[in-house]
């Protein structure tokens, strides 16, 4: 029963993407010229598909602090990644006018994928860094030159175990070429409702942190390390125990 309960909940949110994104990619075709008219009218599909995918999904969000995105937008948006369910808790979080970041892999999920394509967000691809660096530093340019802001997840992929794992550095890059802060997003326990594997979702209530600004003004190339490794240890900070890092969770 519970299986059947789970394709019928994965059917629902899969007819609403399927739906909104056609509507939104014929609304997009006209906007072609206008890179960031497209983006705030997939902010705004994703406002409404993303919640309409967590209801189907069984999450009830409960996000403490969330007037923080708006207050500090433009920003660059760090959140943790641990489910397929936290593409659609950032879709629905993000804020109008900041871009989201896809590995370019998403452009093959079936329509979703398309509508990528052509919303003006952010497609990188992984495999080639030379390729994803250029990537941002055109963004970073569109960043200054429209006072946008970005929604990333610098993991760069889903944790198998829910734990944090280490960033990537491009966040700290694109932060230091727009001087705009950064705000640590904080999700709590997706993997537990979408996990990998098998299609099985299990309802719950989904707790979100946005945490405080944190000023990049004074970030340097030289030490973009460092600006990394702070910024994973403020959001591993808020994380609870199951999800750190399992060396800072055996030591606490």
């Amino acid at each position: 029963m519970r299986s059947f309960v789970s394709i019928l909940r994965f059917s629902c949110g899969f007819s609403i993407v399927a739906v909104g994104s056609v509507i939104a990619f014929l609304l997009a075709l006209p906007l072609i010229p206008f890179r960031t008219a497209r983006i705030k009218l997939c902010n705004f599909y994703g406002h409404v598909v993303g919640r309409a995918v967590l209801f189907c999904a069984g999450a009830t969000p409960v996000v403490r602090n969330r007037e923080r995105i708006v207050a500090s937008m433009p920003a660059i948006y760090v959140a943790n990644h641990t489910s397929t369910l936290d593409a659609f808790i950032s879709i629905w979080l993000c804020p109008y006018g900041a871009c989201g970041v896809f590995k370019k892999e998403a452009a093959y999920i079936p329509f979703f994928g398309q509508l990528l394509l052509l919303s003006g967000h952010l497609m990188l691809d992984r495999q080639n860094s030379g390729r994803a660096i250029d990537t941002l530093k055109n963004v970073a340019t569109l960043m200054k030159a429209k006072r946008l802001g970005v929604w990333i997840m610098p993991e760069g992929t889903r944790s198998k175990d829910g734990r944090l794992r280490d960033f990537k550095k491009g966040f700290v890059h694109l932060a230091i070429a727009t001087g705009i802060p950064v705000v640590p997003v904080v999700i709590h326990g997706a993997h537990r409702n979408w996990p990998l594997g098998p299609l099985n979702f299990t309802p719950m209530t989904l707790e979100i942190d946005v945490l405080p600004a944190i000023d990049t003004s004074k970030w340097t190339e030289a030490t973009a390390g460092d600006h990394a490794a702070y910024v994973h240890e403020v959001l591993q900070a808020g994380l609870k125990e199951d999800q750190r890092p399992a060396a800072m969770a055996l030591a606490a």
